[in-house]
């Protein structure tokens, strides 16, 4: 079922979406597979659920954008470039980022015939795919090297009232959440090896012994019995041997770089015929403003010419 439901989000992704590749599957497939919305009714958009360090986001969008246009939002994820991750193997690499951007209804990825060539050379490489079928409003990406960069460019097509009238020029709300590295849940709770590792139990460090793949530290209890506990490797681990230890004390430091943040902005669609009005108005208004001041003028002469 797990490979069938890949190769449906695949197609789907393929179909919909001209910056779609296989490898956008990597971090989006975990809330796809497991959420219909990414963002719950309380607010947290999913990747928290995984991603439990707290880091910071920040989101640029226009003010305001007018029917049927080409708008870029820009997704910020502050990190160290040269931060590196312990991978699931246990081996240390490259951090990679990824983001899910919330969109009003009715907003969409923008097609590739209608980006310019330079927002499709920045984009080059970069697969945004929509959510699913059901929420095309809502985009997916990553994982991206944060080596390459640590912005990523949505390029969005705003809807036109006129034509469509589930859309009205309003104030809209948008989302984002980003992340940095891997997490450390499963979606399943399982944890990864992207934690601290505590000890099972209160005792006495017997011995630490470094192996090929892992680290064995062996803990010794008050009743006399030894428990090992293995440590993925390339996590250092920070107590001695000899060492009195209470149950659950951090046997290594925390290996976790990364981290995820979630943030929100507003956008204004604007309707064309109200900025021509507005524009009449205040044109109106300087006009007026001026004949008065003019009449003023004309007025103070008259007053002076009948004193003298």
């Amino acid at each position: 079922n797990f490979f069938k439901l890949l190769i449906n989000c695949f197609i789907f992704s393929s179909l919909s979406s001209p910056f779609t590749a296989l490898e956008s599957l990597a971090f989006p497939i975990y809330a796809q597979q497991n959420y219909e919305n990414p963002r719950e009714a309380n607010g947290k958009i999913v990747c928290a659920n995984c991603h439990l360090a707290q880091k910071p986001v920040e989101l640029e969008t226009p003010k305001s954008i007018l029917p049927n246009t080409i708008f870029e939002t820009l997704v910020k994820i502050p990190l160290k470039k040269d931060s590196k991750q312990i991978l699931s193997n246990g081996n240390t690499g490259e951090l990679n980022i990824g983001a899910v951007l919330i969109l009003p209804e009715e907003f969409k990825l923008a097609p590739k015939n209608r980006l310019t060539e330079k927002l499709q050379t920045e984009l080059k490489n970069v697969y945004i795919t929509p959510y699913s079928s059901k929420y095309e409003n809502i985009l997916v990406v990553g994982p991206i090297s944060a080596k390459k960069s640590n912005e990523i460019i949505f390029p969005i097509l705003s809807p036109d009232p006129e034509s469509n009238k589930k859309i009205h020029y309003l104030k809209y709300p948008i989302y984002v959440g980003a992340n940095r590295g891997r997490g450390q849940l499963y979606p399943n709770g399982e944890k990864t090896n992207n934690n601290v590792v505590t000890s099972s139990i209160a005792g006495k460090v017997s011995k630490i012994n470094f192996l090929e793949k892992n680290t064995e530290v062996q803990i010794l209890d008050k009743n006399g019995n030894l428990v090992s506990q293995l440590i993925p490797k390339n996590i250092q681990v920070i107590v001695k041997e000899n060492q009195a230890i209470v149950q659950d004390q951090a046997l290594t430091i925390n290996p976790n770089v990364g981290g995820f943040g979630q943030t929100e902005s507003e956008i204004v669609l604007q309707n064309s015929e109200r900025i021509y009005f507005y524009t009449v108005f205040c044109l109106l208004i300087i006009l007026t403003q001026s004949i008065f001041v003019l009449k003023k003028k004309q007025f103070e002469k008259v007053q002076l010419a009948e004193m003298d």
